[in-house]
């Protein structure tokens, strides 16, 4: 006998990703700076390799699917480019380590670039958010051009772009505390500023 009761599929609440995202693209930066700016020895890139596919990579990706299902195109859109982004950047890296092919520099430019004009947008974007994800987004443009001239052959540029990259993390790293306190306390424990209404 056929069943012919109505069933109502209700959509559940999914917490704000925002938090994950930034913290995944807040320590997979901070580390791979940190080799950028000198400050660790370049094979602590073999660290960056592995964060870049798994947390700063896979886990954004995750955290910009779930943005869609919040409805918001911005997070949405940085998460998930922004993880495929330490994804790219992982395999080459993995390939060029085990000399299975190695990027010319002018391939690193160009990479470089592209993802500079890409967060010159975004950083447009970010104005509709609040004032942690700007001043987030102009640290990493300012680290993006700083890393792309480096990748030309200006060496101060690309130590300078891992110190700009450092301040970026840690911008990040504010804004995805202040998602995560602002939630669990119930209250403004770290302000980020206006959000578009």
């Amino acid at each position: 006998m056929a069943d012919n009761k109505v069933y109502e599929i209700k959509e559940s609440a999914i917490a704000d990703p925002g938090s994950l995202g930034l913290a995944c693209f807040a320590l997979t930066t901070f580390c791979l700076s940190m080799v950028n700016a000198g400050l660790v020895v370049k094979e602590s890139v073999a660290v960056v390799i592995a964060l870049a596919l798994v947390y700063g990579g896979t886990v954004q990706v995750f955290a910009g699917m779930w943005e869609f299902k919040k409805n918001n195109i911005f997070g949405a859109t940085a998460f998930s480019s922004y993880g495929a982004f330490w994804v790219a950047f992982g395999v080459f890296e993995l390939f060029g380590s085990q000399k299975v092919m190695i990027v010319p520099p002018q391939g690193v430019w160009l990479f470089l670039l592209a993802w500079t004009i890409f967060t010159a947008y975004m950083w447009i974007g970010s104005f509709g958010t609040n004032k942690a994800l700007i001043v987030t987004f102009t640290l990493l443009l300012v680290t993006f051009i700083l890393l792309t001239i480096g990748a030309a052959g200006n060496q101060a540029a690309h130590t300078w772009g891992g110190y700009m990259g450092i301040l970026t993390a840690f911008s990040a790293w504010y804004a995805s505390a202040a998602g995560i306190f602002n939630t669990v306390f119930g209250r403004v424990v770290l302000p980020v500023g206006p959000c578009k209404k």
